[in-house]
């Protein structure tokens, strides 16, 4: 409740003379009274609200969620109406999903809070109450006219079904929540103060990474970005391992739908050292406690790793002990840990706060997770979890990734961040050529970040590194920083200040660097960054020949052509996607021989094909290539001299 006597209302009544005088010599301009009331609503909409959620869940099976959003309104004749809207897409995530097409069944109520003055009397008004009128304004918005009510409520349910870092469920077992596929935000208001209550069904109980005692189902947030920088798991059977480091508290939380085969307490264990790792190197987090939130789904299909401010969702689509899962998530762990630094507080301009009508672009991605890639790697590593073989296989498929890729050739690490809306886990009902001229800021980043990791500590004999970088860059931008906004401290940066630190660190001008492997497509200099810690880059041809052919994964006995790489024989012989190669040199062709059968052949045989192509039956001939594919390995260099190996171990070790 708001009483007349609270500071903030009697700064807002003093606002309102100051605005009094104002309109009093605006009267002796020509546009005044129009100029005046757009002032007015403008400075009207500013004005900080109490924005209250509840969530319910009465009919797990259903899948609906139930919302209704209570806004506390000042007593202002200018605010008519209200603007709720609900994100096209989350942070974390930056493909368009357009959230808005699971809402349904709204609703808009209102009336007046009970307010009493100084001496506990209740103040006279009266305003009318209700159902307001609302409208959709368009696929993401709902209007609502408040008709004096100075508490407005808007309602309605969401369809959720999925779990994973950006989706949400809820079902018979559990819900899983990501705030932003559920919570509208009122418009212009995004920054003020936010409370959340819960309603599970009885017996479930709630967790998240701002959980300070047993049974909390009520929570305030600084803002509505960091309500749904929240993910919540509320069920029956979640655990809860804790540890310490530095006086924090971790929180290992775990909803298994299949057998742990007895390595959750390893887990947890293992999950400690990457935090001891990573907190090594970047000093204290500013939280105090932190939560990894884990499902293991058992489903073979759900499968996430989403970074939040102060907690993770790992989502893995096998049982704990089944498999190499144990391992992934693991891998997830520290990748997504790391990100506590890199992304959610040292960030791109861009991200943060947000404008959710529309995708987010910035050039910063390759940085913010492909680096990030990089350092979950090594991280493992360097806590012991990895040998170097383990982190040198891991590297070496990095590489792979990008140079057997006809869209390294075409796309730069700064578009390949720019263009992440179309493939971040982006749906197209169009056929794309993506495959061909796109490549993923996540390889793509690790391989610059490694290559720079080297160059830095041959430039300063191992003095510094690119642990310095981002430890620089998080001081600068983060910590000392004058805040931008009101979302979290500091400012975002441009990737022309991490050109400038990273110069600053290494001691010399890198602006070639940059200009050739991150704004340019140039193959990065793998064997002089390696070298300069005794290692070498090989690489070996995957087979003798090159078609420039994939199979579609739907198909198990006849070889449908997903792919057609360009630069290929496939594409200068005439095939295409969708065409069906029945035979092949004599042979009939199926998605599992492939490799068997152009083995046969060297570069510059001609091979007779039969191919499939809608209704009608082809006879192409198709012309081996040279290999275009390689396998590449990372291997120690036995003739390495001894300053080379004690920068490796430096490298390796973190120091």
């Amino acid at each position: 409740m708001v009483s007349m006597r609270d500071p903030a209302v009697l700064r807002a009544i003093n606002e309102r003379i100051m605005t009094a005088k104002f309109r009093k010599h605006l009267r002796s301009l020509a546009c005044a009274a129009g100029l005046l009331l757009l002032i007015s609503i403008a400075v009207s909409a500013q004005e900080p609200l109490r924005i209250n959620y509840g969530l319910a869940m009465p009919h797990p099976t259903s899948h609906l969620f139930e919302v209704t959003i209570e806004v506390e309104l000042p007593r202002d004749p200018l605010l008519t109406s209200l603007d709720f809207q609900m994100p096209k897409w989350s942070p974390g995530r930056y493909a368009v999903f357009d959230f808005a097409k699971n809402v349904q069944e709204s609703r808009a109520w209102g009336g007046c809070p009970r307010e009493v003055d100084a001496n506990g009397r209740v103040l006279p008004y009266s305003c009318p109450s209700g159902d307001l009128p609302f409208v959709r304004l368009d696929d993401q918005t709902w209007r609502v006219t408040t008709h004096g009510n100075t508490t407005v409520h808007f309602d309605y349910k969401v369809f959720a079904n999925d779990l994973s870092g950006t989706f949400s469920q809820l079902d018979s077992r559990h819900a899983n929540l990501n705030g932003g596929c559920v919570f509208m935000y009122v418009v212009n208001h995004k920054q003020d103060p936010v409370a959340l209550s819960i309603s599970p069904p009885k017996g479930w109980r709630v967790i998240n990474g701002r959980t300070e005692k047993k049974d909390q189902t009520e929570f305030e947030f600084p803002n509505w970005d960091v309500l749904i920088d929240t993910p919540t798991e509320v069920s029956l059977d979640w655990t809860d391992d804790r540890f310490t480091v530095d006086g924090k508290t971790y929180h290992v939380v775990i909803h298994s739908l299949g057998s742990e085969g007895g390595k959750r307490p390893a887990l947890v264990r293992d999950i400690e050292k990457i935090v001891r790792t990573e907190t090594a190197m970047w000093g204290p987090p500013e939280f105090d406690s932190y939560t990894f939130l884990i499902h293991f789904a058992n489903d073979g299909h759900s499968s996430d790793g989403m970074e939040h401010l102060t907690s993770t969702q790992i989502i893995q689509p096998g049982a704990l002990g089944m498999g190499n899962t144990y391992e992934e998530t693991l891998d997830t762990a520290a990748h997504e840990f790391f990100h506590v630094w890199n992304v959610k507080r040292l960030r791109p301009v861009e991200l943060g706060p947000w404008d959710f009508t529309r995708p987010a672009n910035t050039r910063g991605l390759w940085i913010a997770e492909g680096i990030t890639n990089y350092y979950g790697h090594l991280m493992q590593r360097r806590a012991g979890i990895w040998n170097d073989a383990k982190l040198f296989a891991a590297l070496s498929e990095q590489i792979a990734d990008i140079e057997n890729s006809p869209g390294g050739k075409l796309m730069s690490a700064e578009e390949s961040s720019l263009i992440a809306p179309f493939i971040d886990d982006a749906t197209h009902a169009q056929q794309t050529n993506l495959g061909n001229t796109a490549i993923s800021y996540y390889p793509k980043g690790e391989t610059i970040g490694v290559v720079l990791d080297l160059l830095i500590r041959r430039k300063t004999h191992s003095k510094s590194s690119l642990d310095d970088v981002m430890r620089k860059m998080y001081d600068e931008f983060y910590l000392k920083s004058p805040n931008a906004t009101y979302y979290l401290r500091g400012r975002g940066y441009q990737p022309e200040d991490f050109q400038r630190v990273t110069s600053e660190v290494a001691g010399e001008d890198l602006s070639d660097f940059f200009k050739r492997y991150v704004r340019g497509v140039e193959a990065l200099p793998y064997q002089q960054a390696f070298a300069q810690v005794g290692l070498r880059l090989v690489r070996e041809p995957r087979a003798p020949v090159t078609v420039g052919i994939t199979a579609a994964d739907e198909e198990k006995t006849s070889f449908r052509i997903a792919e057609v790489r360009p630069d290929s024989p496939a594409s200068q012989a005439g095939l295409q996607q969708g065409d069906v190669i029945s035979i092949f040199g004599g042979v009939k062709l199926t998605p599992t021989n492939l490799t068997k059968t152009v083995s046969r052949y060297k570069p510059g045989d001609r091979v007779a094909l039969v191919v499939q192509r809608g209704d009608k039956t082809l006879s192409l001939t198709i012309t081996m290539g040279e290999p275009l594919l390689f396998n590449y390995r990372i291997e120690e260099d036995p003739n390495a001299p001894a300053e080379a190996k004690a920068l490796r171990a430096a490298w390796l070790s973190g120091k």
